[in-house]
């Protein structure tokens, strides 16, 4: 199972964001995002999107665990194969 926050700070990591850029980027008070650190709490779904749209994902995306979804047409996928 994902840790939502762990994966939310990893991100963070991985683009050199603090929280309060996170925050800028999310159009979230940055108060929230400490609540949330702090407490080591899941977001609501309205948040979690918020970030995801910082990042440029969508909530799908973000609870892939080093997956890729696949979005080939079945045509597609059998001029792939061939």
């Amino acid at each position: 199972m994902i840790d939502v926050n762990k994966k939310i700070e990893k991100m963070c990591f991985d683009r050199g964001w603090s929280t309060y850029a996170l925050a800028q980027y999310a159009n979230l008070p940055y108060s929230t995002l400490q609540s949330l650190e702090r407490r080591n709490s899941v977001p609501k779904i309205e948040i979690l999107e918020a970030i995801c749209n910082a990042f440029g994902i969508t909530l799908s995306q973000f609870f892939l665990e080093d997956e890729q979804i696949e979005v080939l047409s079945e045509s597609e996928r059998k001029l792939v194969d061939s």
